[in-house]
């Protein structure tokens, strides 16, 4: 019984969903990636939408590489921040900023 409940524990790693090795948590148009107990991680705020059949895309992202330190302001935590055309675009800008810290 103590090896049944040690093999789920393994398994039960993530409760997230990752792209490229990092966690990804999204709240309607805004998705954080990257884990919260490193130094930076990227926010993505989805401002514009358009539509193809019966979903709709993102066709305009906003990046911000953020500090996950506590005691800065959210303006001054605000490291870099871009702009791309697609939410794929946008999340490899973010692995590559993730990666180089």
């Amino acid at each position: 019984m103590a090896e049944n409940t040690s093999t789920q524990i393994k398994e039960k790693k993530s409760e997230f969903f990752t792209y490229k090795g990092f966690p990804l948590v999204r709240n309607k148009d805004t998705i954080y990636y990257g884990n919260m107990y490193d130094k930076y991680v990227v926010m993505l705020q989805i401002t514009e939408k358009t539509k193809q059949g019966n979903l709709n895309i993102a066709s305009k992202v906003k990046l911000y590489q953020m500090a996950t330190d506590e005691n800065l302001n959210p303006i001054e935590a605000v490291v870099k921040t871009s702009e791309r055309g697609s939410l794929y675009e946008a999340l490899d800008m973010a692995f590559v900023w993730l990666s180089r810290m």
